[in-house]
């Protein structure tokens, strides 16, 4: 017998426009020519190496991976990451579900980040309408489009809304293909349940997004750059709301994580930043990495000339690079994103950093291709 489940349909969920936000995208984003702070004296070698490294990984046309937590979005970076990925400096950019979330808000309101310890106390923190409605049906549309999470975000703010499909098109799809194509039958299916239960009309929905020139999802599915999203079920404010739809998450985030390991794939001579993500990052990435080691050895070959830098702010005088892992009486070995990363093989360098610096420092230490 099931256990017996929360109903979100009893909630009260709020306009997002009565929340407080703590950050407003146009006065708080960092602009390209602001002047970072100067880089520690352990961290500037490792900047200087990761600029040659790019260049070279980009003549070659080997990968270079940025993957980051949701502060580096939080912190004002969307100019900065958007301005990586139009130069062709960085091939790949990877966050988790709170990453999409921050950085859908600001294309869409301009303002983002509430207090969670005011709202939850208010029994209100994430059950805002327009975050949960919208992010959720664009993952619904997007897995019946084939689209990964953060291609189905992205194009929603690209274009400024949805395409909903008829009842009937759906049906006759569903109906058509049962057999054939079961996967795209369960898109069909989920779709058509999210469009009858909340009564959505068919055509074109508009969604208009006023400062999408911020949205860094916007700008890597317009410049067809993969802009991945890594969540994990129960972690992000979109659960709260009853679009919601697990099967759509399945859908989307498996695409991404595919498409994920296949750039990794491509990194034996490139880059992966991994910038403020103690979790996320490390944990895909070991699995990734396995993954394109069989293949590679099935081929004869191996993956080894992967150059990574691991950005965070704790404190570490550890040389990953050059020293391995550390004994267990010193606390950097307690830091398990350096612990994972270090065990992944080609050179790995850990830096103590903000990553306002961090990412700034290095767009403007990379020329204009």
């Amino acid at each position: 017998m099931p256990y017996p489940q929360f109903d979100r349909s009893k909630l009260n969920i709020k306009p997002l426009s009565e929340r407080i936000n703590k950050t407003e995208i146009e006065k708080d984003h960092v602009p390209l020519d602001a002047t970072p702070h100067p880089l520690s004296d352990f961290a500037k070698p490792v900047l200087e190496e990761t600029v040659e490294r790019i260049k070279k990984a980009r003549e070659n046309q080997k990968s270079v991976m940025l993957v980051f937590g949701a502060h580096t979005i939080k912190n004002g970076l969307g100019p900065v990451l958007i301005d990586l990925i139009e130069r062709g400096w960085v091939t790949h950019l990877a966050t988790n579900g709170a990453g999409v979330i921050h950085d859908w808000e600001f294309s869409f309101q301009g303002k983002s980040c509430e207090n969670v310890e005011k709202y939850v106390k208010e029994g209100q923190f994430g059950i805002w309408n327009e975050t949960g409605f919208y992010i959720n049906l664009s993952l619904i549309v997007g897995a019946y489009e084939g689209l990964g999470y953060g291609e189905s975000v992205g194009s929603m703010i690209e274009n400024e809304g949805l395409k909903i499909p008829s009842e009937d098109d759906l049906a006759q799809i569903i109906q058509q293909n049962i057999l054939s194509d079961p996967e795209k039958v369960a898109g069909a299916a989920d779709l058509l349940r999210t469009i009858q239960r909340f009564n959505l009309k068919s055509g074109w929905m508009e969604i208009p997004h006023p400062f999408k020139r911020f949205g860094i999802q916007a700008a890597a599915f317009r410049l067809k750059v993969p802009f991945t999203s890594h969540p994990m079920f129960g972690h992000d404010i979109i659960y709260n709301h009853p679009m919601n739809h697990g099967a759509a998450i399945g859908r989307t985030a498996l695409r991404d994580f595919l498409t994920y390991a296949n750039n990794v794939n491509n990194l034996d001579g490139g880059v992966y930043l991994s910038i403020g993500s103690a979790v996320m990052s490390p944990m895909i990435f070991e699995k990734s990495l396995a993954m394109s080691q069989n293949i590679h050895i099935q081929e004869g070959k191996h993956i080894d000339n992967h150059f990574i830098v691991v950005g965070d702010l704790a404190e570490s005088q550890w040389d990953w690079k050059n020293s391995g892992e550390p004994p267990m009486d010193n606390p950097a070995y307690y830091l398990r994103y350096c612990k994972t990363f270090s065990r992944m093989g080609g050179t790995m360098n850990y830096v103590s950093v903000d990553n306002r610096d961090f990412l700034l420092t290095l767009n403007q230490s990379l020329p204009t291709i």
